[in-house]
């Protein structure tokens, strides 16, 4: 099982809200990609998504009225 640190996701975020989304737009466009190139995925697009952000590949944007003061 896939068990990703969570603080240290936050920590690039101001809320869960814009982790979990910011994880599931992610995910969405490794799948359109791989649908693109007519790859098959061994993995799920979720768990990749979450080790990109976890290891600084893919950075969420926030709007400025909702990031960290």
């Amino acid at each position: 099982m896939f068990n990703p640190d969570l603080k240290k996701m936050l920590n690039n975020v101001s809320s869960r809200y814009s982790l979990v989304i910011g994880t599931a737009k992610r995910a969405r466009e490794i799948r359109d990609e791989a649908i693109e190139r007519e790859e098959r995925i061994e993995e799920k697009t979720v768990s990749t998504a979450i080790d990109e952000i976890c290891n600084g590949k893919y950075v969420i944007q926030e709007p400025d009225e909702i990031k960290k003061s």
